[in-house]
């Protein structure tokens, strides 16, 4: 299983990952932000909250997450950042 190391939100939606293999990727939240618990996100103050969560994703507070895998292999990368 994947593990996100670091989240670095940027502006505009946009998360800066790292991976523990070291791929960084920018990827865009604005598609998975619509109604229901994902309509807080819409808050740019309250997305820039995001942390790491114990299983290797991301959350906010509210309980709204992405695991790692669905992150690495589903979300398409605005950029892949390198050292």
């Amino acid at each position: 299983m994947d593990k996100v190391i670091s989240v670095k939100p940027l502006g505009n939606y946009l998360l800066e990952i790292e991976f523990v293999d070291g791929l960084r990727k920018v990827i865009d939240i604005r598609p998975f932000i619509g109604k229901g618990i994902s309509a807080a996100l819409k808050d740019e103050a309250y997305f820039r909250q995001v942390k790491l969560e114990d299983g290797g994703g991301i959350t906010w507070d509210n309980g709204y997450d992405f695991c790692p895998n669905f992150l690495r292999d589903d979300v398409p990368a605005v950029n892949v950042v390198t050292a």
